[in-house]
């Protein structure tokens, strides 16, 4: 990529990652975003709400290492907080308080929590670093041609007495889309390529919530968790971040969000105190209120899309090409691994752009639907099933067979999701063969218990005719 230009269109994590990518092989790069620059603290986010906090698993943190720079993967890390695994708040038939740690893995590895803006500012300050690369806030994408390569970007300038907005027009060789859910980029790009677009609202709203730290300044709850209170058709989660708060969620049905915002103030508490408890221990029942009606009800949108670019001039990478719900925690480290291997297939074709675009799109439009497809599923999964003795007993079975027999190379879906690198085409493959063989398994397990005694006698005349023909070379006692 040696002297072309390459424009970026989107300046958080993903498009960041995708600029230092470029940047690294010699292409001059440009990064377009439409907020004002992302480090600033009034920048006011796309959602007006501080977003779902980010859990940066293996596939982020290796998109990140295979950019080259050991410092800068550093520098990220030192901004997360590790997370072991779920800690479950649920009461028990009596009505008491119950706490149940569950890891995430037999060996170890978790997952680490950090602050979007923080994870933002350490990859914008390495970019602005780097000579080979400019960076445009306050710009909008309002138009491209991706037959001739050029873009147009409506630029916002408040110090400016003109009733219309200063246009600029871009040469590009490529642009990369990292521009989110609704992506210009994409918008525009369907204008050229036949794409194939699914946009879906799930039945789900979120609300965030902030959980301070104590009047000593220590954690409220324990911060290597990701603590999760089930509901059944709802729920709440919180994620720990440096400064001793919790970001928390309230996920729940559009119905049910609907009727609290009409009911009083004491309907929330009530079902705060009912499903989570302990919680108003930590955010007091009038920041809870102020919180619920202060902070935006957002939905949440699912979105898949084919092809991911347009000839040899545009590609789309992160939420412009899968955007999904934040249930398994993969819509970052999926863009992070995207742009990964959109520049492997970039390397691999070093000649021939189209081709390597081509190559990006066949593999990871495959990929990213069915990440999307298990984050939905993974909802079902941290609102009920959390809290089911099949879940549970599936679980100790999958861990014990991936910890005390490894030849058998068995391991749980959401180890492979989390901390490997297999595709996760091929990941939902090894699943369904496992489940297969488990279910297998536990059928054989269940005859052999429903019949236990008559097996037992059967097998002992079995025993003993076989034995009364056999011929001992020694003399039986």
């Amino acid at each position: 990529m040696e002297g072309k230009k390459v424009l970026v269109v989107g300046a958080g994590p993903v498009g960041s990652l995708a600029a230092i990518y470029a940047s690294i092989r010699g292409a001059d790069v440009e990064v377009y975003e439409l907020r004002n620059d992302l480090r600033n603290i009034d920048t006011t986010p796309l959602n007006f709400t501080k977003s779902i906090n980010l859990a940066l698993s293996e596939r982020g943190i290796n998109g990140l290492r295979s950019a080259g720079n050991p410092e800068l993967l550093e520098a990220v890390l030192a901004q997360t907080i590790p997370m072991h695994g779920r800690m479950i708040h649920t009461r028990s038939p009596t009505g008491a308080r119950s706490e149940q740690s569950q890891l995430y893995d037999v060996h170890g590895r978790f997952q680490r929590s950090v602050d979007r803006g923080a994870l933002n500012r350490v990859l914008l300050d390495y970019l602005e670093s780097l000579p080979n690369v400019k960076l445009f806030f306050q710009h909008k994408m309002t138009g491209a041609d991706f037959r001739v390569k050029k873009a147009w970007f409506e630029v916002s300038d408040r110090s400016s007495t003109s009733d219309r907005p200063k246009e600029v027009e871009v040469n590009f060789d490529l642009m990369i889309g990292a521009d989110g859910a609704h992506s210009a980029t994409r918008y525009h790009m369907m204008k050229f390529a036949r794409t194939d677009y699914l946009q879906e609202y799930i039945d789900c709203l979120w609300c965030e919530f902030t959980m301070p730290p104590t009047e000593s300044g220590d954690f409220a709850i324990s911060p290597n968790h990701l603590h999760i209170w089930p509901a059944g058709s709802f729920m709440f989660i919180a994620l720990p971040n440096l400064d001793k708060s919790f970001v928390c969620t309230f996920f729940g049905p559009v119905e049910l969000f609907s009727r609290l915002e009409k009911e009083p103030d004491s309907a929330l508490l009530d079902l705060f105190d009912k499903y989570f408890p302990g919680l108003t221990d930590h955010i007091k029942p009038g920041d809870l209120v102020s919180q619920f009606k202060r902070n935006p009800h957002l939905p949440l949108i699912n979105i898949k899309c084919s092809p991911h670019h347009f000839h040899d001039s545009v590609v789309i990478v992160g939420d412009a090409a899968h955007a999904m719900v934040p249930f398994y925690g993969q819509g970052m480290n999926a863009g992070m691994e995207s742009v990964r291997v959109l520049f492997s297939k970039l390397d691999q074709f070093p000649n021939n752009t189209a081709e390597a675009l081509a190559s990006y799109t066949i593999e990871r439009t495959e990929d990213a639907h069915t990440i999307a497809d298990l984050a939905l599923g993974n909802y079902q999964e941290m609102r009920h099933s959390v809290t089911s003795p099949l879940y549970k007993l599936r679980k100790f079975v999958e861990e014990s067979l991936d910890k005390y027999f490894p030849s058998l190379g068995w391991a749980t879906q959401y180890s492979r999701v989390s901390f490997s690198n297999m595709r996760y085409s091929q990941v939902v493959q090894h699943s369904r063969n496992q489940k297969r063989i488990l279910s297998g398994m536990l059928l054989a397990l269940a005859a052999l218990a429903a019949s236990g005694p008559a097996a037992a006698i059967y097998l002992f005349a079995i025993r003993s005719r076989l034995m009364k023909n056999v011929k001992f070379p020694w003399p039986r006692r």
